[in-house]
């Protein structure tokens, strides 16, 4: 095999750790590393955003509440990006194998959306979730043409997609990393793909309003509110790729797309530090979360644990509907003991188990009421859709909790 950039010819090259060494010795005279404000707030971002998403899903894993979603779509933005800085550095050509490492999760971003979105509307995982990662398994399997491909193929690709003006390597091995011509389409594919999935999620969150009786603009419902900002973070993350693809020579201008992505994860950053319990409480400073409550044989991570899975269970799946619900049937449907799930309901929430029941049953009836179709129901209905089976219960806990009865609160 040899290798020749321009008219400079280089000796026969034995062997890959030969290649490799030519490789590096060039890639140190012609490609100087970039440091710069935005390479450092790129990395930044990357390391913000693999930290945060170690804790969602190690909070979450258990329930598959939409936090565990927005923790694997943290990792994957991560990732992304990691592989983003490394180009834009020129890092990239001293780890010339995790080329494009991070291009099938293209594919995964939108998914993962999908499923974090619908999981705070409260529908149910089923088993055909899985079909939205056939794209990306597809992808994944195909660049594994590329990947298992020479240095000098990694080498010559990075060249040509970061528009640098160093003569490419030259080699005698035959190029097999894209056996169908693939390659020079997937920038599209992404954007189809995610355009797709863009029009599917808005129609879902329309619907959603739409039921309320309300608008995308004007909802009140803040569960809604929040789906319609992350979709509008999904959205703008659309737009800024078909300008960055429409205006940009191959992958040159994706930092721009990166910058947007490590604003998002600051910004989680700083909702999960302002809204943090851990303020509210006295510690010692570096305190290890190994704390324990006293009297209790849970752990406090623990007891978070328990605490989000009761949280999905109700707000998600929203296991209050049910007549039958209980407080046993509720720890059977987490896993956990029923002395347990109490201790924790009484102790970080400072409620009973049916006062618990009784605060989210109210809060659904008071959604109910307040819409066009809650005012044709009779208060017996109301109560039957939100799990009560007596009216008269049903109306002493809705004036404990509102102080009124829910015929005059409709009429408010």
């Amino acid at each position: 095999m040899d290798l020749d950039t321009g008219s400079v010819a280089y000796p026969m090259v034995i062997d890959r750790m030969t290649q490799k060494i030519w490789l590096h010795l060039n890639t140190m005279e012609h490609i100087p590393v970039r440091i710069n404000l935005i390479s450092q707030i790129l990395i930044l971002g990357v390391i913000f955003g693999i930290y945060l998403s170690y804790f969602f899903i190690k909070k979450s894993i258990r329930t598959k509440s939409p936090n565990f979603f927005m923790g694997l779509l943290l990792l994957i933005l991560s990732l992304i990006m990691l592989e983003g800085w490394l180009n834009y550095t020129s890092y990239i050509f001293q780890v010339l194998p995790l080329t494009n490492f991070s291009e099938p999760l293209n594919f995964a971003i939108a998914p993962i959306i999908y499923l974090f979105m619908l999981s705070q509307l409260g529908d149910k995982r089923t088993k055909w979730d899985g079909f939205h990662f056939v794209p990306f398994a597809l992808w994944l399997g195909y660049c594994v043409f590329f990947f298992i491909q020479a240095d000098v193929f990694k080498y010559n690709d990075n060249l040509a997609v970061m528009n640098l003006n160093v003569p490419a390597a030259k080699t005698s091995i035959p190029y097999a990393g894209d056996p169908l011509g693939l390659r020079n389409y997937v920038n599209l594919a992404t954007i189809v793909h995610i355009i797709i999935y863009n029009i599917i999620l808005a129609r879902r969150l329309l619907l959603a309003v739409g039921k309320k009786g309300e608008t995308i603009f004007n909802t009140q419902d803040k569960n809604l509110r929040s789906i319609r900002n992350s979709f509008n973070h999904f959205l703008i993350i659309t737009i800024i790729l078909v300008f960055v693809k429409a205006n940009y020579e191959s992958d040159v201008g994706d930092y721009l797309i990166f910058l947007y992505m490590c604003f998002m994860i600051f910004l989680t950053s700083y909702q999960i530090m302002n809204s943090s319990s851990y303020y509210l409480q006295t510690s010692s400073f570096l305190e290890g979360p190994v704390l324990k409550y006293k009297k209790s044989s849970l752990a406090n991570e623990d007891k978070v644990i328990i605490l989000e899975a009761i949280s999905n269970q109700m707000k998600n799946e929203k296991y209050f509907l049910r007549s039958t619900a209980s407080l046993s049937g509720l720890a059977k449907s987490i896993n956990e003991s029923s002395h347990h799930v109490s201790q924790v309901i009484n102790e970080k929430l400072g409620l009973s188990f049916f006062e618990l029941l009784a605060t989210y049953r109210v809060e659904e009836a008071k959604s109910i009421l307040n819409t066009e179709m809650g005012k044709k129901l009779t208060i017996e209905e109301v109560a039957e859709r939100v799990g009560y089976n007596s009216k008269s219960a049903f109306n002493t806990a809705f004036k404990k909790i509102t102080s009124h009865t829910p015929s005059s609160y409709r009429n408010l």
